[in-house]
């Protein structure tokens, strides 16, 4: 299987505002987010579909999504976190944490040819940092 643009990141070819890393999982900003602090959690043996992953690795995935989502909500004040498993654009199982107050801030749907906003990024990643 070619790397997938999320393996690409584990290895460091391509760079990402990281949030957290432990053995078996990665969580960094989305570089098109759909609120401030959306972030996605990755584990990182590439594996396309989330339902595809080993018990273990699934596990690992889906501890680390509800660190950093209980770690958003508290840093960002926000009453919601949702998540989406939506496994359509890229070939690497992951999970959006997306904070929000309104319904309609989740359901936004970004511009995903706007210039991502680095420094915003960064700012927000120094918070989010665990």
């Amino acid at each position: 299987m070619e790397d997938s643009i999320f393996t690409k990141i584990i290895k460091g070819e391509i760079p990402c505002h990281k949030i957290y890393e432990d053995e078996k999982t990665l969580a960094f900003l989305d570089i098109h987010p759909v609120q401030p602090g959306h972030t996605l959690v990755i584990p990182k043996k590439q594996v396309e579909y989330v339902w595809d992953l080993e018990a273990e690795d699934y596990q690992a995935l889906m501890a680390t999504t509800q660190k950093i989502a209980q770690h958003t909500r508290s840093v960002l004040n926000v009453p919601y976190i949702g998540s989406q498993i939506v496994g359509v654009d890229v070939p690497h199982a992951h999970v959006h944490i997306i904070p929000f107050s309104a319904v309609e801030e989740f359901r936004n749907i970004p511009d995903m040819t706007a210039e991502p906003n680095h420094a915003k990024l960064a700012e927000m990643a120094k918070r989010l940092a665990l």
